[in-house]
This record gives C-alpha cells, structure tokens and sequence, in this order.
C-alpha cells in the first residue's frame, strides 16, 4: 500500500504549545503512523512540517491563526484513524475548557476584569505573535513569561527595555521554567519552600539545582528563568539585572544562585557588578568557566551540582556520592562513552566533567543516532536532542522521549561504545513515565552491551515520582547516580576502572 500525508486545517482554532505537542506525540505513537504534528500554521511552523514531510497543499494555505494537523502514515485507513483521533483530542480539550470548574477568560481584559490582582502573564503564541501580545501585559502592568520562541533578537531587547522602564520583568523568551511564589510554570519541579532563590538562563538548569537543593534539605524562594538569550552580548543581562533587583529586595530569599553558560565579559561584569552591590550571598554558575574576579559576596560554582551544594553550604547534602565506589567495567575493547541528553545545559555540564578530566570529544555527528567513531580513538560524543536540529516537527524529548529511541538503539550496536550517558527529566509538563519508556527501548541486555548510566532531575513530590523513576532504571539493568554530574562521573569512573 502507498504512504499517504494528509492534512486538516481548522481555521482560526488556538491551543498552546504544550498542548498541542502533547497530541502530536500520541497520534505519532499510533500504529502504522509515521509521523504527525499539530501545529499552528504560521511560516516557521509549515516550515518544520514541510521538512519532517507532513504538510500538504490544503496545510499549505494555513493562516497564523488555522491550526494544521499533518499525519504521515503506512495507508490511507490508517491516516484516516489518526485524523479521527486528532481531532477526537482536540474536542476534548474545548469540552473540558468550557465545562471545567475553573472559568478560563479568552481575553487578557476579561482575566483582569476577573481578578484585578494578577501580576503575570504567561505567553505561549507563535513567535510572530509574542512581541504584540507582551507589550498588551506590559502596557496593563503585568510581568510576562515568555515560553514561544522564534522572536528576534532586536523584538527581546526592545521588550525587555520596555518592562524595565516599567518596573517590570520579561521572562525569555523560550523561558521553559519558572518556580513563583512556590507556583512552578512550564517545565519546571515540585519542590520544597525555602530561602535561596534562582535566577537561570537556563531551564534544566534550573530544574537541575532546583531539585538538588530541595532534596538536600533547602528551599527555593523563587525561582527566574530569564531567557537563553538574556546574558548574550546582544541582550546584555537586561532580565538578569531586573532579577537580581527583585531577588535583592525579597525578604524571603538569603542567597541567589546565578545559572548561565559562560556570558559575554562585557555583559558579566554588568552582572557582577550588581551582585557586589547586593547585601545577600551569591553562587555564580557560569557552567565550566573560569578566570572571573567575583565580588566577597560570591562563590563562583563550575557545575551545577557545584551550585547546589553552595546554595546549601554542605559540599555533600546534595548527593553525597562517591562515584568510585559504584563503577563497574565496560566491556573488553569499547572505550567511547556517548551521551544522549534531553536537556542542553546537562548535556553542557557532562562535556565539562569529561574535558576538566581531560577526555577528548568527538564532534563528528552528523545526523541522529549515527556515531562516527574512530576505532580506539577515545573520542567522546554527547548530543543535545533537544536542540531544534532533533526537534522539527516533533515534540522536545521531555514530552516526548522516543526523540532519542533511535540513537540509543544505534549506540548500543556501536562497536566502539562501552557507555551510554543518558539524562531523565521529570516534572510538570514533562512525559509521564520516561524511566518506563526508556526501558522498553533498550535492546536485550548481553556480555557485549555497554554500561548505561543515567540521573534523574525531579524529586519525589513530583506526580511521575522521582523514586519510582530511579527503581524502574535499576530494574532495566541502568546504573543511576543521584546528578547529572554524578551521572558523567560515574561514566568516567567506569572506564578508569577499566584501565582505560
């Protein structure tokens, strides 16, 4: 039979972002599906959709607004059920809005009319959309979270300007975590009420310390996701300072952690000269750098383990592990360790741990789950499936973890592979239950199968619960260690044992 891509375009029909990535990864787990999106038609959108090969022509004559579902499949019968499923999901989402206990405004006027009080909104539009949409909550007094992406770098800066002037605070944009008055939004974790705050360019970093720090006894005031783009030369830490105002001037919260990747010096000094105005106490996480002058008042922390255990003064409370103790032995004669990552600041954070141990990285990886290795090379690869390169026309491997089933099924063939470096990410928004699905991925275990060694981010408050997550890991033969720092230590460990 004849694969068939059919669309179906309902006009002017919105849901957000999260939503609708939710959908797409169940019609894409149907059988004889091979691939499905439900995505609002703007261009960059149609864009992704024409690559991953599910737009038609009706999609095609999509408009910002019309939302589009393209499905892929073996046969028109299934394409058929899919689109019955489709839009069986999407009736449902209006019932329950329209019959739901809580009253959902469609207006920004009509939730202020509602409740005079709200001081935050939270935008999750086409990026062409999000620059008209943040001025309408700035201009009404609110601070917004950002979640799109897709704005222009030139759209960021003149916003974050405005909400300063203001008295305001911009949140990204593609700003996925945030913890608020103990209210966390996005992707972000259940955690533990507490006085250290969090201001992160960086959303698993965020979930990362934030987790850490809870399950070692401490609390999180607030936490801030300022945008990925915030500390770069363009932008210039324009939310980063407004945060650091805000944070300053909050009774609730002792000492900051400061989460980003290495920023422009220009715009580091900026902060840093903040930070030595502030009365309070500061972890700066500037992941893997070095050679900064910090002010008396900080610590500067190279991983964000590291953090963690600044912000709660105890180098061991926030996982007390002694990797050496646990290593075990790759097999004979597979010496590269290759890492398969959800989120890009752990990913960043395990090729620290292996450079500052002076292992090699391997950057010859030309498409996913193909790992070109040279034979005894040592040469380390470590992917970041949630970059947009793996994420066109799919959900972010958060939500939907078969991003990476390929890639892992592949690394376990890999004749050169004696370790899989593996990232779980739990919490609000994230999938149900990853821990399981990645245990029915994995192919039999044999003598030659590498290690896999894996962290789980979350803590045990969390609904898929990190406890539950970490027993179904070790009963898949997965050695689990309680960071993702730990994580690439316990890698590194197991082929220093080796003799490697």
């Amino acid at each position: 039979m004849k694969k068939v891509v059919v669309n179906l375009v309902k006009t002017g029909f919105y849901l957000d972002s999260v939503a609708l990535m939710r959908f797409s990864r169940a019609i894409a787990g149907m059988d004889e599906v091979e691939e499905a999106a439900l995505m609002m038609g703007t261009p960059s959108n149609k864009k992704i959709m024409t690559e991953a090969g599910i737009l038609g022509p009706e999609g095609e004559k999509a408009a910002g607004g019309d939302l589009i579902i393209g499905i892929r499949a073996a046969h028109q019968a299934a394409a058929d059920k899919a689109l019955r499923e489709s839009l069986n999901l999407l009736e449902q989402s209006t019932v329950s809005r329209e019959k739901g206990d809580t009253w959902r405004p469609r207006t920004l006027s009509a939730a202020l009319k509602a409740d005079p009080a709200i001081s935050l909104a939270l935008i999750s539009v086409a990026g062409e959309f999000v620059a008209a949409e943040a001025r309408k909550a700035l201009q009404r007094g609110l601070n917004v979270m950002i979640f799109s992406d897709n704005v222009p770098v030139e759209e960021e800066v003149a916003l974050k300007n405005e909400a300063r002037e203001l008295g305001l605070l911009v949140m990204g944009p593609d700003c996925g975590t945030a913890i608020l008055n103990g209210i966390p939004l996005a992707f972000a974790n259940k955690v533990k009420r507490g006085d250290i705050g969090i201001i992160g360019a960086s959303g698993t970093g965020i979930q990362e310390v934030s987790c850490l720090i809870s399950r070692g006894g401490g609390g999180i005031s607030q936490a801030i996701g300022v945008g990925g783009r915030d500390l770069k030369k363009e932008v210039g830490g324009i939310s980063t300072l407004v945060a650091l105002d805000a944070l300053d001037g909050d009774p609730d919260t002792r000492h900051v952690v400061l989460i980003s990747k290495p920023p422009e010096p220009s715009v580091a000094e900026k902060i840093l000269a903040r930070i030595k105005a502030s009365r309070k106490s500061f972890t700066v996480c500037f992941l893997g750098a070095s050679g900064f002058e910090l002010p008396g008042n900080a610590v500067l922390a190279a991983t964000l383990k590291a953090a963690a255990e600044s912000a709660l003064g105890d180098a061991s409370a926030a996982t007390g592990f002694l990797p050496e103790k646990a290593a075990l032995t790759p097999p004979e004669g597979k010496t590269a360790v290759v890492g398969l990552f959800s989120g890009g600041t752990l990913c960043a954070e395990a090729q620290f741990v292996f450079r500052q141990a002076g292992e090699p990285l391997n950057s010859n990886v030309p498409i996913p789950g193909v790992f070109k290795l040279e034979k005894n090379s040592r040469g380390h690869c470590f992917i970041d499936f949630g970059d947009d390169e793996y994420t066109r026309g799919r959900p972010h491997p958060m939500i939907d973890p078969s991003v990476r089933d390929e890639a892992i099924v592949k690394a376990s063939a890999n004749p050169e592979v004696g370790v899989i470096l593996i990232d779980v990410v739990i919490g609000y928004g994230a999938h149900d239950d990853p821990a399981g699905h990645l245990a029915t991925v994995l192919p039999p275990r044999e003598k030659a199968s590498p290690l896999i060694v894996a962290s789980v981010t979350g803590t045990d408050l969390d609904v898929q619960n990190r406890a539950s997550q970490v027993r179904k890991l070790e009963e898949a033969g997965i050695l689990v260690a309680p960071s993702n720092a730990d994580a690439a230590l316990l890698a590194l460990a197991c082929l220093k044992r080796k003799g490697g």
